[in-house]
C-alpha cells in the first residue's frame, strides 16, 4: 500500500535523526524527503544529502510561490520547510513518503493532510534530553567556530518541553531510551499502517497515544515534576 504520509516529530535532541535512518535500512518502499533549510551546515553535512541549504532570500521567495507543503522559522532565526514536490515525487515512485519535520511543521501539514500518520518521539527525561541536546550543540560549535551562548541551550529546553505538550495531537508516541526497542516500535508502526499485522500490531498498538502506556505516562511524568 503506497501513498501514505508518515510525519515523525520531536524535540530537538530526542534522536529522531538517528531512529530515522535506522528505520530506512529496515523498510522497503520509504521516500524520505530532504527538507530546505537557510541554516549553516553542521561537521559533515552535505547540500542534497541531509538537507537543501538554501539563502533566505530564496527561501522567502519560494515560500511566496507556495512551493512548500509547510515551514517555519525555528527559534525566530532559520527556516526549514518541506516541498509539495517531495510528496509528487513519492507518489510517482509508488513510495510511502517519510517527513521528518518539527511540530510546527507537522500541524501544517495536519491540518492540510488529516490521513497522514504522526508518530511522536519522546525522550526518555529532562536529564537525557539536555545531555543530547548539549552534545548537539557542540558538533554546532564546531561547525560554526563559535560558541552557542547558554541563552540558546535554554531556549531549546524550554521550546521541547512546549512541544512535549502536543504529544496528544499525535496518533503515536514512543520514547526513545534503547534504540533497539524504539527502532522496533517505530518499524511496527510502519508496518501496521500499511496493512500488516502478524508480529506488529500488538507493539504498534502500545504506541497508540490514545492507550496511554506505561511508559509514555512514565516519561512524561518526569518532565512534569
Amino acid at each position: 500500500m503506497a501513498g501514505i504520509l508518515f510525519i515523525i516529530s520531536a524535540p530537538s535532541g530526542s534522536g529522531k535523526s538517528t531512529l530515522v535512518s535506522q528505520l530506512r535500512t529496515l523498510v522497503e518502499g520509504l521516500d524520505f524527503s530532504i527538507s530546505y533549510t537557510t541554516r549553516a551546515p553542521r561537521g559533515s553535512e552535505e547540500d542534497g544529502r541531509e538537507y537543501h541549504f538554501t539563502t533566505r532570500a530564496e527561501f522567502e521567495r519560494m515560500i511566496a510561490a507556495g512551493d512548500f507543503l509547510e515551514w517555519a522559522k525555528v527559534f525566530g532565526k532559520d527556516y526549514y520547510g518541506t516541498a509539495v514536490s517531495a510528496l509528487d515525487h513519492a507518489k510517482k515512485a509508488d513510495k510511502d513518503l517519510l517527513l521528518d519535520i518539527d511540530v510546527q511543521g507537522a500541524k501544517q501539514v495536519m491540518k492540510k493532510l488529516p490521513e497522514a500518520v504522526s508518530i511522536f518521539i519522546m525522550p526518555p527525561s529532562p536529564e537525557i534530553l539536555e545531555m543530547r541536546l548539549r552534545h548537539r550543540t557542540v558538533a554546532e560549535e564546531v561547525a560554526s567556530k563559535a560558541a552557542v551562548p547558554e541563552e540558546v541551550i535554554q531556549q531549546r529546553l524550554a521550546e521541547a518541553r512546549r512541544e512535549l505538550k502536543q504529544m496528544k495531537d499525535y496518533k503515536y508516541a514512543l520514547v526513545n531510551d534503547v534504540l533497539e526497542q524504539a527502532v522496533t516500535e517505530l518499524r511496527a508502526i510502519v508496518l501496521c499502517e500499511r496493512g500488516v499485522r502478524n508480529g506488529v500490531q500488538a507493539i504498534a498498538s502500545s504506541c497508540r497515544t490514545d492507550a496511554a502506556s506505561l511508559k509514555l505516562k512514565a516519561a512524561m511524568n518526569t518532565f512534569e515534576r
